[in-house]
C-alpha cells in the first residue's frame, strides 16, 4: 500500500500569522456586534411605533432572535474569511483533484 505524502503546513501554523488572523476575526465580530445592536434597536423602535408596549417577552424574543441569528452568521462567515484569507484552504490534500481548473465554460 503506497504511503500518503505528508500534509502541507498551514499558514496558521505560524504563531504570528495565526495571531494576526484571529485578531482580524475578533475585529470583524466586534463590528458585527455593533451592527447587530443597531439593527435590534431599529427593530425595537419600529415595534414600539407600531404596537407600543405589547409584552416585554416580544422585545426579549426579538433581541434573542435577531441577535443570535446575526452573530451566528457573522461567526461562521468570519471563519470562512479567516480560512480563505490566510491560505489555509489551499493547503488541503484533495484526493479527488484531477488537476483540471474549473474557470467556467470555454467559448
Amino acid at each position: 500500500m503506497p504511503r500518503s505524502p505528508a500534509p502541507r503546513p498551514s499558514p496558521l501554523d505560524d504563531p504570528r500569522n495565526a495571531a494576526h488572523a484571529w485578531s482580524r476575526y475578533r475585529s470583524l465580530l466586534r463590528g458585527m456586534a455593533a451592527a447587530t445592536l443597531a439593527t435590534i434597536f431599529g427593530v425595537w423602535v419600529y415595534l414600539w411605533n407600531q404596537f407600543g408596549l405589547v409584552s416585554i417577552h416580544l422585545y426579549i424574543a426579538t433581541f434573542l432572535g435577531i441577535g443570535l441569528t446575526m452573530m451566528l452568521m457573522a461567526a461562521l462567515m468570519g471563519l470562512v474569511f479567516l480560512s480563505s484569507g490566510t491560505g489555509h484552504d489551499e493547503t488541503i490534500d484533495d484526493p479527488l483533484d484531477d488537476g483540471i481548473e474549473w474557470g467556467g465554460p470555454e467559448i
